[in-house]
């Protein structure tokens, strides 16, 4: 019996993945400014000539950010199938995957203060 939701092959699963990512990106506010600011903080590494630890940090950091919203779209989504009807456990759980994305977002924030703050500082000295 074959799966019904299985990929047939490797082209049919990048295709399936793309289509999720751009499910994100079409459906999700927070990931089309999450996108900006990733890509302003990779434009803002390379002009302030950050080295390969500090981008290997910030690509890690925007893949965990990324990976976050992911994740909160996906329960949002898995909740929202669930139930229609207020259930205060689906919105805990749309709250902690909202929050988990938040935190990470926040961290950050934290981590671009720490990399590039510094050189910044160094500009003007």
């Amino acid at each position: 019996m074959e799966k019904k939701w299985r990929n047939k092959n490797v082209k049919e699963a990048f295709k399936n993945a793309i289509n999720g990512i751009k499910y994100v990106f079409k459906n999700e506010h927070n990931y089309r400014i999450q996108t900006f600011f990733s890509i302003l903080a990779i434009l803002v590494g390379i002009i302030l000539k950050i080295n390969y630890i500090e981008f290997a940090i910030i690509f890690i950091t925007i893949g965990v950010v990324f990976l976050a919203e992911f994740v909160n779209s996906v329960v949002e989504t898995i909740v929202d199938m669930y139930t229609e009807e207020y259930n205060e456990r689906a919105k805990i759980a749309k709250d902690v995957a909202a929050g988990t994305a938040m935190l990470m977002a926040m961290c950050s924030v934290i981590i671009g203060i720490l990399i590039y703050l510094p050189k910044i500082i160094e500009l003007f000295e």
